[in-house]
């Protein structure tokens, strides 16, 4: 039973009551505001999930949810075939001699498409020369290797060869190769970028053309002396010349730096590997001349290496690290990896290119492949092209097989195209096919192709 004091104790009743309900009333509303902000904010929130969750459906799952620690860039990386991926997965993928552009290849959970920048149509020429040559007695090669190369970004158009005491060797990309008379380019190169030479820039020579005696390196002018041109003298291949151009003009270190730019003794990151080729300055005053000629054994390159110098010479200096793969899709047909033109090296200007392709173009035409060319002028794919080389023959220490070189060139008068080819053939003791009749044989099949047609067989 409740109590209450006389003084007031109703008031005090009343008074307590009133309070409670205003502090109910406040509540109240304070909840009502509450759910009138809450409710609304909840549906926006709600239907942008939903909208979101329905763009993710539409899309078919091919956004993906990245954590927030996670860039998309990292993500990105995660998903993308990196270079030295791709080198990993190509590295059992045999390009060599194959008569087709596109490549699978299968691992445990999948399966790529690898497709390349071979040319299928000058594949298969290749391949049937290669078969028949195999059948020969008397003139079949020890060792065979062709390699044609798209000048405009280092792409590889044609890859073919065999060598006959490995059978699983690529000769392609082997760089056991002694150089020999290849290396006038790079001489006469670093003449006329770093001396002022000029395709006639007159020069003297005593004896044989193609020996390289001491006494050969001795500036003498005598009534025995031969007056020749840069042009000439490059054209026929004259080692007395370029000897002295090496030993005596240019010395050890210009012609150490100028091979160096060229990219001898270094590797590019190349998709494709190979070894560019070696070239050492160390030695006597005498070395210097057989460098500078390239009449030595010492000096090495590979057909690759020989194909990207002839690219820096037709793109005004500047070599692309050379490449074969244009893309890799998985079975989903997802592009995971797109072959990119990567700029190398530029040795030389583009006024020292230019008077380049003037001294090639006289090998061809008036030097030591023109035997080979003999006609092309009449032909009617080749007289639509600028044509130029450079040839190089010599024995390996055995004198068991000779080297014969031919790296030059192909080019549209009136187009686009262009073809850089470098052929080594190793002959045995009878002499077989020039390595540049090879070279004309590559051309007239590539060129002979309207743009049109290569396009269309490429899809294919």
């Amino acid at each position: 039973m409740y109590t209450y004091k006389k003084e007031n104790a109703w008031q005090t009743h009343q008074s307590d009551f009133i309070l409670k309900r205003r502090k109910k009333e406040i509540l109240q509303k304070s909840v009502r505001l509450s759910l009138m902000i809450l409710i609304p904010s909840l549906l926006i929130l709600g239907a942008w999930h939903f909208l979101d969750l329905e763009t993710f459906f539409k899309k078919g799952f091919k956004q993906k949810i990245i954590p927030p620690h996670q860039t998309e860039e990292q993500e990105e990386a995660k998903t993308q075939l990196s270079k030295t991926g791709l080198k990993g997965l190509i590295l059992q993928t045999n390009f060599l001699n194959a008569d087709q552009d596109v490549f699978f290849v299968e691992t445990q959970d999948k399966r790529y498409t690898i497709t390349t920048s071979l040319d299928p149509g000058l594949q298969k020429m290749l391949l049937s020369t290669l078969n028949r040559l195999k059948t020969l007695g008397r003139g079949k090669p020890q060792r065979i290797a062709i390699v044609a190369m798209d000048p405009a970004d280092g792409s590889l158009k044609g890859m073919a060869g065999f060598d006959l005491e490995d059978s699983k060797a690529n000769p392609c990309t082997a760089s056991d190769y002694p150089a020999a008379s290849i290396v006038k380019i790079i001489t006469a190169s670093a003449a006329i970028d770093s001396l002022g030479y000029t395709a006639h820039t007159p020069l003297y020579f005593n004896g044989n053309k193609y020996t390289l005696y001491k006494r050969q390196l001795t500036e003498v002018k005598n009534k025995y002396t031969y007056k020749t041109s840069l042009a000439k003298a490059f054209a026929e291949s004259i080692n007395p010349v370029f000897g002295k151009i090496g030993k005596n003009y240019l010395g050890r270190k210009k012609l150490d730096s100028y091979a160096q730019a060229f990219g001898f003794n270094q590797n590019p990151d190349s998709e494709l590997t190979f070894d560019s080729g070696t070239f050492s300055v160390t030695g006597s005053d005498y070395h210097l001349a057989e460098l500078g000629s390239g009449f030595n054994r010492e000096t090495m390159i590979s057909p690759v290496f020989g194909a990207m110098l002839v690219t820096t010479i037709l793109n005004s200096g500047t070599s692309f690290v050379p490449r074969i793969v244009k893309q890799v899709t998985l079975g989903t047909g997802e592009i995971i990896y797109k072959g990119k033109k990567e700029f190398y090296k530029t040795p030389i200007t583009s006024k020292t290119a230019d008077t380049m392709i003037e001294l090639m173009q006289r090998t061809v035409s008036k030097g030591t492949a023109k035997k080979s060319f003999r006609g092309y002028s009449r032909d009617k794919t080749l007289s639509k092209l600028i044509i130029g080389g450079k040839t190089g023959s010599l024995y390996n220490r055995e004198r068991t097989v000779k080297y014969d070189w031919f790296i030059g060139f192909g080019k549209e008068k009136t187009g686009d195209r262009a073809l850089a080819v470098a052929i080594v053939v190793g002959h045995k003791k009878y002499i077989g096919t020039r390595a540049s009749t090879y070279g004309k044989m590559i051309l007239k099949t590539y060129f002979k192709k309207t743009p049109v047609a290569t396009a269309k067989l490429n899809k294919q």
